[in-house]
């Protein structure tokens, strides 16, 4: 298929004004200026983010590829690794989101299953890692923890798993036990399943393989034995894959409440954040790395990367038009009105989007109309308030330009220049250890940040030139695993 080339907003749709936390072209508060002074330990990682069901994704642009041909997942993946991006990450919905009892379809509806298409990416790809969403609360521990080692072996040491824990009744509706577990009780099966999937991993030996052709020995004795015991899985029997190229796969989390900080520090090797702000970064970089110490852990056996948007111009006003531009795409007329729906908790589409918020309250009996969606857990009554406030304040703003304000995800706006200087600030002060990139199009959105940031990056010496090794744990300087048992760490949920 053909391929889309950048993204270039046409002049006369540039409209809107960009979020003032990306700070474009200028100083960030708390640096003393907008060029990072260079820092000889600094060392960022990037990885790549395949959109996923979201506002992020602007599907409906016509430069916007396939979500589901091959093509599309191939691009961006070597498009990544052209750029020696560590990895590439694919998200995993395990059910239609619905809005109104209705697939919501101002989202990506249907996704192909991210190990298949990882797997089909592993012949493609040489060096990147291939990192892939599971959830922990309706899987089984061997049928996972075999695929993932699986890809593995397929790509040469280079899979990675981001465990995740389902939430509600209805998503569980899709598979044969049905229901869901409360939250502590999800955490506490996510760290048995974790135990158990390292367990299995680590059920062959680094030696276990003899394959002695002379001898007639294809595998030691022991080969493949594991017995795991817990509350939630008693499993034991012999494992069938041996042990991968990197020792083990690379575990990913993205939970951000108490208990999946906690999980996360104890368990993870990568944090997949959304503190994508400076201040906000360097508290949770800290939080993180101050947990994993408790845990036992180095600081550098936990690697923070927070999600992050890169809106690049020639020029800092050209990026601040394109960023917005790019807003008002992703915030369109019917995006608006849902967002608003999910607070109001209401059928709102007799309004005018460029018209006020409503000028009734929300209501607040829990009801909710959208489905498969994360919710923001705040009170209805008081984000309504908030909002008619950031409307007065900002003179009056529209229905769609509070949502444009409110749900702005971009992170780094500027000339590549300012870009690859914000990038640097970040990780040199502690507010992350890279980024992980998320385009708004498919398949090219990545295109113009690996053409245009990475170089400077590579030329002041802050990102890799070429790949130093062939494993995910060796692009991410990760140590050698320890035995399944040996970072066993009692979690509070």
């Amino acid at each position: 298929m053909p391929r889309p080339g950048n993204p270039q907003p046409p002049r006369d749709h540039r409209r809107g004004t960009p979020s003032r936390s990306s700070h474009p072209g200028g100083p960030h508060p708390g640096s003393p200026s907008s060029r990072a002074p260079r820092h000889h330990r600094t060392h960022i990682h990037l990885a790549a983010h395949f959109p996923g069901v979201n506002s992020t994704t602007v599907w409906s642009d016509p430069r916007s590829g396939s979500q589901i041909d091959f093509d599309s997942f191939e691009h961006l993946a070597r498009t990544a690794e052209r750029g020696r991006f560590d990895f590439f990450f694919l998200a995993e919905g395990q059910r239609l989101r619905e809005h109104h009892g209705r697939i919501f379809e101002l989202d990506v509806a249907g996704r192909p299953d991210a190990l298949t298409v990882l797997a089909a990416l592993a012949a493609v790809t040489d060096r990147i890692g291939l990192a892939a969403t599971a959830t922990a609360t309706y899987n089984e521990p061997y049928e996972l923890a075999r695929k993932i080692a699986s890809l593995d072996h397929l790509s040469a040491g280079r899979a990675a798993w981001n465990v995740v824990t389902s939430p509600d009744a209805w998503t569980g509706e899709n598979f044969r036990r049905g229901g869901f577990l409360p939250r502590e009780e999800r955490y506490e099966r996510a760290i048995e399943f974790v135990e158990a999937a390292r367990t299995l991993w680590d059920s062959w030996a680094p030696d276990a393989h003899v394959a002695d052709a002379e001898q007639g020995v294809f595998a030691a004795p022991d080969a493949g034995r594991f017995d795991y015991h817990g509350r939630h899985f008693a499993i034991e029997g012999r494992f069938t894959v041996p042990r991968g190229p990197q020792g083990r796969p690379v575990l990913i989390q993205a939970g951000d409440s108490e208990d999946g900080r906690e999980f996360g520090a104890a368990h993870a090797d990568v944090i997949f954040s959304r503190h994508a702000e400076y201040d906000a970064g360097r508290a949770f970089y800290a939080d993180m790395k101050g947990r994993a110490a408790r845990h036992g852990r180095s600081p550098d056996e936990l690697k923070i990367l927070p999600a992050v948007t890169a809106v690049i111009g020639t020029t800092a006003e050209e990026a601040r038009e394109k960023a917005a531009w790019i807003r008002r795409q992703q915030v369109s007329p019917q995006n608006a009105i849902q967002f608003v729906e999910q607070v109001w908790g209401r059928d709102l589409s007799d309004l005018d989007p460029d018209g006020p918020l409503p000028d009734f309250d929300p209501v607040t009996d829990g009801t909710s109309i959208a489905r498969g969606r994360v919710r923001t857990g705040a009170d209805p009554l008081e984000l309504a308030r908030t909002w008619r406030e950031l409307a007065a304040a900002k003179g009056g703003l529209s229905l769609r330009e509070v949502v444009v304000e409110v749900s702005a995800r971009q992170t780094f706006i500027g000339t590549a220049e300012h870009v690859a200087d914000r990038m640097e600030v970040h990780v040199r002060d502690g507010a992350s250890d890279g980024f992980i990139l998320v385009p708004h199009l498919t398949p090219a959105g990545l295109d113009e940040f690996v053409d245009q940031v990475v170089p400077i990056l590579q030329e002041r010496g802050v990102f890799r030139g070429e790949y130093e090794g062939t494993t995910l744990r060796e692009h991410l300087h990760l140590p050698e695993p320890r035995p399944a048992g040996a970072q066993r760490a009692d979690v509070a949920v």
